[in-house]
């Protein structure tokens, strides 16, 4: 598939089916998150696949944040809340986070170090793409919350950035309409 290609046809598939993805596939998605541009070299990225009984833990993890973020889970409003947020792990038999292990070094600005690991994602959902496993990026306040931090061991200065559910497409893919490049470009020439 030639890169433009990619970049066009890609698009989030939310649903997936529970059939494994082979462990070769789930790291040459990493490998292609390795070869995002980012500043001084400093590869702020980290990656954490999260797979299987995996997927328990961080479904813990997620239930934790709803009960201390003050939610009423004696309403059916909190109720729902509650049950969404623990059966988010299990969209997918596959998840790779996606972390800016922010560098500490004056030269490197903390925006560049996230916007590096953007770049990163990307690369990888636009692997998936052309490996032919269904990939879609989320994050929600759930990403941000120091409980997801320290299960994955980060510090505070770093950022959950993606939670990048991988599996095989269990849907027909819907084609996004974009703006073109032309309704959104200035250009500037004098």
């Amino acid at each position: 598939m030639d890169i433009l290609e990619a970049i066009k046809t890609r698009t989030s598939i939310g649903k997936v089916r529970e059939e494994s993805v082979p462990r070769e596939i789930i790291e040459n998605i990493i490998e292609a998150g390795t070869h995002a541009p980012n500043r001084y070299l400093t590869q702020p990225w980290r990656f954490f696949v999260i797979s299987g009984e995996g997927r328990k833990a961080l479904s813990k993890v997620m239930e934790d944040i709803v009960l201390s973020s003050g939610v009423d889970i004696e309403s059916e409003a909190g109720k729902k809340k509650l049950e969404k947020e623990i059966n988010k792990p299990f969209r997918a038999p596959v998840i790779i986070a996606v972390a800016a292990e922010v560098t500490e070094n004056e030269k490197a600005l903390r925006i560049e170090e996230l916007g590096a690991t953007y770049a990163a994602v990307e690369n990888m959902l636009l692997a998936a793409h052309a490996l032919g496993v269904a990939a879609y990026w989320k994050t929600g306040k759930a990403c941000y919350d120091n409980k997801m931090k320290e299960f994955f061991g980060l510090k505070q200065k770093d950022e959950v950035v993606a939670l990048i559910y991988i599996g095989y497409s269990d849907m027909d893919k819907k084609p996004t309409v974009r703006k073109s490049g032309k309704e959104l470009t200035k250009w500037i020439e004098r």
